[in-house]
């Protein structure tokens, strides 16, 4: 196989290389291509039409058996139309105890399976015989009962054995005449019934054989056949039992379903290629109708496929080798034509790759006239070459001279440019590190400042709420219940301020920062957030995989987590699934801290948008205030910890909270 590839490979190279073989692929492709056409036509419109012939021929043949059928009955008409009108005939009838055996014995004599007399007095049912004696010939489904009446050897005759089969078909087709016999006054005394029965006969089928293939030396059709069906069932035929020994007739034998189906069921004829018992014939069936226009069997003829396809497929061979040992030789002529062509044009692609190759070489004389074409190229050619050969070597001298100027030029200019692009890299750094500590500490000071604000109200309403308990006194548990309420609140509202300012004062949380592993403390989160979210159909996804401990404050990572779970929910209008997960923080193979992932499938943050989610009163919600992500960043700094954001419009986003094993406490300006 490996050899196989490598040499189709080697011709595919030189087909696409050398043109040796595309000039003869040229000059041979057109050649080669109307041959091929030549034959395939030749083919197709010998394939239909021989088809088509085949068809039309068989189609004459079962019309040329349907008119000797036609003329058989005609005959079998005339002879007892004869019969009635004879001398013996009328003397006979004079004799009413003589005349049937007499007519019996009479069917010999006219080449008749059946024949008998039916005096109108004995008849059970004349107008039944009127109406058949309407249609002097025709064929006839009959019963082993009307078979007995008829003659008592028909019932015998009839019976078919069904091949393959414990059944045996009793019922006659017969081609039967009905004549009524008239007396000198012109009235109807009785009725002629006559004719041949088929089934079990040979002599039809053969003189129809006989008649429509009469050449035993065709070629094309060794083996013509006619066959004479009782519904689907071959009552008479001469399509023998083995198609190959031909021996035997298939009498018993059944018609196919396509057959069965157009020509009984659908009453049309069938002009085609059919499966005939044992092989494939080229056939045609026509129906056989009754007097009252009913099918009751079928009419056949036809003859095998095989040598008809034997002697086109030698045909097609024939020609095929001709075609091709024409081809030979014209790409044979075309070749040696060329021959002459192919030479210096080889000798100069061969002087141009070892040009290629760095050799100094000529073509030089071609052996041609010198206005031959090709020699007037390889003149031009080696002209080209010498004029190339000259301005290389200029071009060496100069790129030489060149490449020393831009040596010098380009050493300083390198290093100025790293220089350059190291200082703005340290630039952006640092005005990124200075953007986000300004939004820090004004955050820091707007925190502060509502949070004084707010404790001064706090601390009158507080010392009120104490003088109305002192100056009430038992009075005043009318209104207990109203002033733990306002005690409460108050409370709450002081332990707010104190976690405000306690985020904006300089190394407020220094005390509070301890050893914590996070993924107690993402659980007590979700926890929180489930209860909060029971009414809403969000499903949550929890992933703890981080196994390192870090220094944070644990309540107010707390409050981080619920903020963040929080947003995913009201991101995803309460419906969707949210991702929780936790890892350890890898760099260069080297745990350095834990990370922790919320990941929701809510509208997700516009691209224009995510630069400004951190910043101080940014939000996209009517009722928000732009404060929880910028304080959530901001506690998260502190600690040396930060907080990014990834979202694609319309799928989601996912938060990502980086905390380092060590806290980097980090001091903001506070008022």
């Amino acid at each position: 196989m490996h050899n196989n590839r490598s040499f189709l490979g080697l011709w595919h190279h030189r087909f696409k290389t050398m043109v040796r073989y595309r000039l003869l692929f040229l000059t041979s492709a057109p050649i080669l291509l109307t041959l091929l056409a030549l034959i395939a036509i030749t083919i197709y419109w010998s394939i239909h039409y021989t088809w088509q012939s085949a068809l039309i021929d068989v189609s004459e043949r079962l019309e040329v058996a349907n008119n000797s059928i036609d003329l058989i009955q005609e005959k079998q008409v005339s002879s007892i139309r004869s019969l009635s009108e004879s001398y013996q005939f009328q003397m006979q009838r004079q004799e009413a105890h003589k005349i049937q055996t007499w007519v019996k014995n009479q069917k010999e004599r006219y080449e008749l399976d059946f024949l008998t007399y039916r005096p109108i007095n004995a008849i059970n049912d004349p107008e039944r015989l009127e109406k058949l004696a309407k249609q002097p010939s025709f064929f006839d489904v009959l019963s082993p009962q009307e078979l007995r009446q008829l003659d008592k050897d028909l019932t015998v005759r009839a019976q078919i054995p069904i091949l393959n089969s414990q059944s045996i078909e009793d019922r006659g087709l017969v081609s039967r005449t009905v004549l009524p016999v008239i007396d000198e006054y012109n009235n109807t005394i009785g009725y002629l019934d006559g004719g041949l029965i088929l089934n079990n006969s040979t002599v039809l089928v053969d003189r129809l054989r006989d008649l429509i293939y009469p050449s035993s030396q065709d070629s094309l059709r060794p083996v013509g056949t006619v066959t004479v069906f009782l519904d689907d069932l071959r009552v008479s035929t001469n399509v023998p039992l083995d198609s190959n020994e031909r021996v035997g007739r298939a009498i018993g034998t059944r018609v196919s379903s396509e057959v069965n189906r157009t020509v009984l069921g659908q009453g049309k004829s069938w002009i085609n290629r059919a499966f005939v018992y044992d092989a494939w014939y080229i056939t045609a069936y026509q129906p056989l109708v009754d007097h009252e226009k009913n099918v009751i069997g079928m009419l056949y003829t036809g003859y095998l496929v095989w040598p008809f396809i034997s002697a086109y497929l030698t045909n097609i061979v024939e020609i095929s080798v001709f075609t091709i040992a024409l081809l030979i030789l014209s790409g044979i002529a075309v070749y040696r034509g060329s021959r002459d062509l192919f030479r210096p044009i080889e000798r100069i692609h061969r002087v141009v790759k070892m040009v290629q190759l760095g050799k100094d070489q000529r073509i030089g004389q071609l052996g041609l006239d010198e206005q031959h074409e090709l020699a007037q190229l390889a003149k031009q050619f080696d002209n080209m070459l010498d004029l190339l050969n000259q301005q290389k070597t200029e071009l060496e001298k100069s790129a030489i001279e060149l490449e020393g100027k831009v040596e010098k030029r380009t050493a300083s200019l390198k290093d100025k440019t790293q220089q350059l692009e190291h200082h703005i890299e340290l630039l952006n750094d640092t005005r990124d590190k200075l953007i986000v500590n300004e939004k820090l500490a004004a955050l820091g000071e707007l925190t502060a400042g509502i949070a004084h604000e707010i404790n001064n109200p706090t601390a009158v309403i507080l010392g009120n709420v104490e003088l109305i308990q002192f100056e009430l006194g038992s009075e005043c548990e009318r209104v207990d219940e109203e002033i733990k309420a306002i005690l409460a609140q108050i409370d709450r509202i002081r332990n707010i301020t104190r976690s405000l300012l306690q985020y904006s004062r300089q190394g407020g949380i220094q005390d509070e920062i301890t050893w914590q592993h996070i993924n107690p403390i993402i659980e007590e989160s979700v926890t929180l957030v489930k209860t909060g979210a029971k009414k809403r159909k969000i499903e949550f996804e929890v992933h703890l995989n981080a196994q390192t401990s870090v220094e944070i404050n644990r309540h107010q990572l707390l409050q981080i987590l619920v903020n963040l779970q929080m947003n995913g929910i009201h991101a995803m209008k309460e419906q969707g699934t949210l991702t929780i997960s936790s890892e350890d923080w890898i760099e260069n193979g080297e745990s350095i801290g834990a990370l922790i992932h919320i990941e929701d499938q809510g509208c997700g943050i516009k691209e224009e948008q995510l630069k400004r989610i951190f910043s101080p009163f940014f939000t996209t919600k009517r009722n928000g205030t732009g404060l929880g992500l910028s304080v959530s960043q901001s506690i998260l700094s502190q600690t040396g910890g930060e907080l990014k954001v990834a979202s694609q419009w319309g799928v989601g986003s996912k938060f990502s909270i980086y905390l380092p094993k060590k806290a980097q406490i980090k001091l903001l300006a506070t008022t």
